[in-house]
């Protein structure tokens, strides 16, 4: 299997195979992007053995995966690498993982034996101990050896963190190396595309990442041969589309109380550049004693949410935004509606609502490739300090927000505007006199020591003409996908 974008996990991966000692390896990052396809990829047919936990909620019914069932379902796994037939169930987890001692015991060849247990979080069910005989099974018998490769994951990011990574007991620094895996950038997109036979130009990858994200999963669905507006159609419009289900199965399977993390999200999506935790309290009814600080962290762990201090801010007051591209056009566009009009992307598309969207969606990307604009700026080699601001009004009409600002170690300060076109941008007399102004006041509000650059980035760059010197760089869609 060819493995897209994710080379430097594989090293690292390949490289801890080779070490002289036992490893354990944790790896996490947002469900779908990926995780069990690298390893899988990586160490192919060498596992010593490999287990995939029970989903607590896919099993095609409302009753909540025991126990009981992720002990079978983990007996099955030690029989199908070589545990004796007529061995018994495992009563507990203190038990199943002896069983895997002895069943490695066998396999003992000089070799690394690679241990594999995928979605770890799920196996932690209520009561059952699964930690603490986890720790006795890595402390007591994985630590004692030299030829042990433990590799877990988990799409919980939250989970691996808190009770593996950060562990204060049992498990304390025992973790070798843990690796976030995070979804696909527009070059690593465009790689993945032309592996699976799609050609694509890169607008039209833009437009579908705005949809999808970087997700390898999402992104497997789009066939070759279809529009952008087709492929949507398909995958998310159509009755019984493939990802119809999508939102509430990767919240349901993420989070217990998955209900409270749904109304976050809900409400963060109503305003671009988010909320601040009093803002998001009052809009939800989610007080801090009801757990909300304990909900947006597991919200940003697990890569739906930013926690953001706007620049030049003097409140010292973060902001909360939802930035998953997939959620973001779930609920503003397929819920509800799936089912009903399973042409509605191609019907819709150029409707002012979604137009709209995509200037905003097309922002959420550029906040996610930070990286490139700076190397396309040639400012990857100076400390920056990037976030949004928020413009404060000091008269009617007079707010609004920047969409990235770049502070730098060199006193200058990029003021970024993102605009998605199909074709280049224009510029009037008016627009000119607006982006001046607000270059000049922004200098003189924040005492600005060096200089100010207003930065264009946009689909195919500025048109020429009498007013388009008011920006000093311009940025087009092939310095993002750099």
């Amino acid at each position: 299997m060819k493995t897209i974008g994710r080379k430097r996990e594989q090293d690292e991966l390949l490289s801890r195979y080779h070490s002289n000692s036992s490893e354990f390896i944790a790896i996490y990052g947002r469900r779908r992007v990926g995780k069990t396809f690298l390893v899988n990829s990586t160490f192919k047919d060498q596992y010593a053995f490999k287990h995939t936990a029970l989903s607590p909620f896919e099993d095609g019914s409302k009753r909540k995966i025991t126990m009981a069932d992720q002990l079978l379902s983990f007996h099955y796994s030690l029989l199908r690498y070589g545990q004796s037939e007529d061995t018994p169930v495992p009563q507990n987890w203190q038990e199943a993982f002896f069983r895997l001692e002895r069943l490695l015991q066998t396999k003992a060849d000089g070799h690394k034996m690679v241990v594999f247990i995928d979605e770890m979080p799920w196996m932690d069910t209520p009561r059952s101990k699964f930690v603490s005989a986890f720790e006795n099974f890595e402390n007591n018998w994985v630590n004692e050896r030299d030829d042990i490769m433990l590799i877990i994951c988990g799409s919980s990011s939250s989970w691996i963190l808190k009770r593996i990574v950060h562990n204060k007991g049992g498990l304390y620094d025992r973790v070798t190396c843990h690796m976030k895996l995070i979804p696909f950038t527009l070059k690593e997109t465009e790689e993945f595309f032309r592996s699976k036979g799609v050609e694509m130009e890169r607008y039209d990858i833009v437009r579908t990442y705005m949809a999808f994200g970087g997700v390898p999963y999402y992104l497997g669905y789009i066939k070759p041969g279809l529009s952008v507006e087709q492929n949507i159609d398909e995958i998310l419009f159509r009755e019984n589309a493939p990802l119809s289900g999508e939102f509430n199965r990767l919240f349901n399977t993420l989070f217990t109380n998955s209900e409270k993390y749904v109304k976050l999200v809900r409400f963060l999506v109503k305003r671009n550049y988010g909320y601040t935790r009093e803002e998001i309290s009052k809009g939800t009814g989610i007080s801090e004693g009801g757990g909300l600080s304990d909900y947006l962290t597991k919200l940003a762990e697990a890569d739906f949410i930013d926690q953001y201090r706007p620049a030049m801010s003097v409140t010292k007051e973060d902001y909360y935004r939802l930035k998953d591209c997939f959620c973001i056009f779930w609920l503003r566009f397929i819920e509800g509606k799936a089912g009903k009009d399973p042409h509605f992307w191609q019907n819709n598309y150029t409707s002012n609502k979604i137009v709209s969207w995509q200037g905003i969606a097309f922002e959420q990307i550029c906040l996610s490739h930070v990286e490139s604009i700076r190397r396309a700026l040639g400012i990857n080699g100076i400390n920056t300090v990037t976030s949004k601001m928020i413009i404060p009004s000091e008269k009617p009409g007079d707010g609004g927000q920047i969409d990235l600002v770049i502070e730098r170690s060199d006193r200058n300060v990029n003021l970024c505007e993102m605009k998605f076109y199909s074709s280049e941008v224009s510029l009037d007399q008016k627009e000119n006199l607006i982006l001046r102004d607000r270059k000049d006041r922004f200098k003189e509000k924040y005492k600005v020591k060096g200089q100010v650059f207003l930065t264009l980035v946009t689909s195919f760059g500025l048109k020429y003409g009498t007013w388009s010197g008011v920006y000093g760089q311009t940025l087009t869609l092939d310095d993002l996908f750099q």
